[in-house]
């Protein structure tokens, strides 16, 4: 492990700021007794002015946030159903949770039927205490940022710098204001929580309380990042991976790795319990893979000693013995739990990286989905508008190169005097929350080139890295002694005055759109989707404004023991604003409800009436909602639109022009959503059309003996 403290200057240039939490243990006489009580109220002073400035860049961009999505809405105006329809697709069906648990009369009620109520409510809305909670998590979030910029470059001017980029690049860093309740802006802010806590962690010479503390904090984190959002485990992944590789070549304190595999995992199996014993979690790749790591460590032994070939070769080895260790635990826990419900993500990996097609349906679903295919390249222009994009490649680059040149200097086993004739020479050091870091900007850029959904992920670290490079002693000192230029007072100068420069530049260029952004005023519309929900709801209606012909259709009433079906999407909408009972929903990480959803999708495949009936029926379904948009769906290009996906798996050809498989054969049957409207004999008798707008079409199932 190379931990380098950095050397003192006699001259006094170098400030204590740049490292404020590394402890001079040496006695001082009278006059040093007044330079370090000097420095001591000089940090102190900075500590308090930079986290006021920490609190109020948080605060205020969670009220820009907030303040967005109240003008691209008008949120405070529209109806109770409106603001629900506003959450779409799966968003809707997390706030129905939470809608279900305030309206309970109590919390033991709340738990059994997932309700729960809150005092603060009584205050406020409960709308307006849902979102204004998450928008105060992206206070928290953008807090997290600046604080891991400021301990890796020991300075607050870069945290500034970083929360300015955030919040400049908000198109490629949150989605909070339009996708409120995704369980990703829950989770986000307490990852962001966790990476700080992980950065002070490795800093080196830390105190044993200040560091139970931080453990504490970082097992905090990591559990309420695990608890709130379903793909914890793939991203905690990526972070043991980045542990791991920076352990194998020495770059990170083990017994602190150590205690970070364990923190993961323990935090892990308290979620599983609270949800009630979720086995998905128990088969996940992140604990075969710490354990792996954990055994293979009592197994093999003096990993870290030896001549450069030979801690090579036992490297090897040891990343064989932990790859071969993590599938024979995966799959041994799999089989005995019966596990199956995360088989359609690697049916998804191992078709996008083409390892062979697929006509597997939910492997399709995902990768004719914009969001989960690769990272757009315009994304790049508008990073580099900002200038972050140019930054972090310049940063990026400087850090890998030292980190190579420190892991080759790790292995090769160079003893202490050697070391420091090096030291003298090149200065190049890497700190272990400074490593930690890279790898993990390093491996998360990787998931955001190959994902595109993931991004958010990657840069809103870009801009805590570009930010850390950027106001870095270390780096402006590497570079300046590169080309012959270093000096004390030259790097400090440098250090302050670019940032600030690069902070002028951005407010200069993008304050003005962020006041005509704040000052555009939109509103929701969307009727037919209104029309639907209340008449589900059965809600008063000015039926003498309709034509007799229509008012019958309004008269109907839906119990509130109908079941619903439908696209996932629609559905949480409706399970949201009317409570009705569903056969389906967004929540696709079980294998039974995957299933169940592909046979609900037979509404827009080419059946017959009578294998639709059977199928709607066998999961009790009273009502069927059909959407043009998905019937003659344009959004997509042949092959990825929906009735595209369900005709392959069938086995039939698609429609439209364009090349079809050898074996898919033409359907028996018309496309069932386009002939139900038509009304002949064969569909009317086992369905009724009960409702339609230019929209939707809802039918009423008859309940045949």
């Amino acid at each position: 492990m190379t931990t380098i403290r950095q050397r003192r200057v006699e001259k006094g240039t170098e400030v204590a700021e740049d490292q404020p939490s590394e402890e001079k243990n040496v006695k001082p006489d009278g006059k040093i007794l007044s330079d370090h009580t000097g420095g001591k109220l000089w940090n102190i002073l900075s500590v308090t002015v930079g986290g006021i400035v920490a609190i109020s860049l948080g605060l205020l961009t969670s009220v820009y946030v907030a303040t967005l999505h109240e003008n691209d809405l008008w949120f405070s105006n529209i109806k109770e159903v409106e603001r629900e329809i506003s959450f779409r697709t799966e968003c809707g069906l997390y706030y129905s949770y939470y809608k279900q648990m305030i309206q309970a009369a109590s919390i033991q009620q709340g738990i059994v039927n997932c309700k729960y109520s809150c005092v603060l409510q009584q205050y406020l809305e409960p709308v307006y205490f849902y979102i204004y909670t998450l928008f105060g998590l992206q206070a928290v979030y953008v807090i997290a940022l600046y604080v891991t910029s400021w301990l890796l470059s020991g300075t607050w001017l870069s945290g500034l710098l970083a929360a300015c980029w955030y919040v400049t690049n908000r198109i490629d860093t949150t989605r909070v204001e339009f996708t409120i309740p995704l369980r990703e802006n829950w989770a986000l802010p307490f990852f962001a929580v966790q990476i700080a806590a992980i950065t002070y962690l490795l800093r080196t010479h830390l105190q044993p309380v200040r560091e139970r503390w931080t453990l504490t904090a970082v097992f905090i984190a990591t559990f309420l990042f695990s608890l709130t959002w379903q793909f914890n485990q793939f991203m905690m992944l990526i972070q043991a991976l980045a542990l791991f590789i920076l352990d194998c070549f020495d770059m990170l304190p083990t017994a602190k790795v150590t205690w970070l595999y364990i923190i993961q995992i323990s935090g892990l199996l308290l979620v599983c319990v609270l949800q009630f014993f979720n086995s998905m979690i128990l088969g996940s790749l992140l604990i075969s893979f710490n354990a792996s790591v954990l055994i293979a460590r009592t197994i093999q032994k003096n990993l870290k000693k030896g001549s450069l070939l030979n801690r090579l070769g036992k490297l090897i080895l040891h990343v064989l013995l932990v790859l071969c260790l993590t599938l024979l635990i995966n799959k041994f826990i799999k089989k005995i739990l019966n596990l199956e419900s995360d088989e359609h993500i690697f049916k998804f990996l191992k078709a996008k990286f083409g390892f062979g097609a697929t006509r597997d349906f939910d492997a399709n679903l995902y990768l004719c989905e914009e969001a989960f295919g690769l990272l757009p390249l315009n994304t790049f222009s508008r990073l580099s508008d900002t200038l972050l994009f140019y930054v972090y490649v310049f940063v990026l680059f400087l850090m890998t190169v030292a980190a190579v040149i420190v892991a080759f200097r790790n292995l090769s086993g160079s003893n202490q005097v050697q070391f420091m004739e090096k030291m003298e020479e090149c200065t190049i050091t890497l700190k272990p929350d400074a490593a930690y870091n890279l790898m993990h900007t390093v491996l998360f850029g990787c998931l955001a080139l190959s994902t595109m959904r993931m991004k958010y992920l990657w840069t809103s670290h870009m801009c805590v890295f570009a930010s850390f490079g950027l106001c870095s002693t270390e780096v402006w000192k590497l570079i300046l002694k590169c080309i012959h230029l270093y000096t004390s007072q030259r790097t400090h100068v440098i250090k302050y005055s670019i940032p600030i420069i690069t902070l002028l530049y951005i407010s200069y260029k993008f304050w003005p759109g962020i006041m005509d952004e704040l000052s555009e005023l939109r509103e929701f519309y969307d009727p037919d989707t209104v029309e639907l929900m209340n008449w589900i709801n059965n809600a008063e209606m000015p039926l003498q404004r309709l034509p007799q012909t229509y008012q019958h259709l309004f008269r109907s009433n839906t119990p509130n023991t109908a079941v619903f079906a439908g696209s996932m999407q629609l559905l949480a909408g409706v399970k949201l604003c009317t409570g009705r009972t569903l056969t389906n929903h967004p929540h696709y990480e079980d294998k039974n409800l995957r299933e169940r959803t592909k046979q609900i999708y037979q509404i827009y495949a080419k059946r017959s009436p009578e294998d639709v009936y059977r199928i709607l029926r066998s999961f009790g379904t009273d009502y069927v909602i059909l959407e043009d948009s998905i019937c003659y769906e344009r959004r997509h290009s042949r092959g990825c639109r929906l009735r595209d996906l369900l005709d392959v798996a069938n086995g039939h050809i698609m429609d439209g022009l364009g090349e079809n498989e050898p074996d898919l054969k033409p359907s028996l049957y018309p496309r069932f959503c386009e002939e139900i409207k038509k009304n002949l004999p064969s569909y009317t008798i086992h369905f009724t059309r009960v409702f339609q707008n230019k929209t939707f079409h809802v039918y009423k199932l008859a309940k045949h003996k």
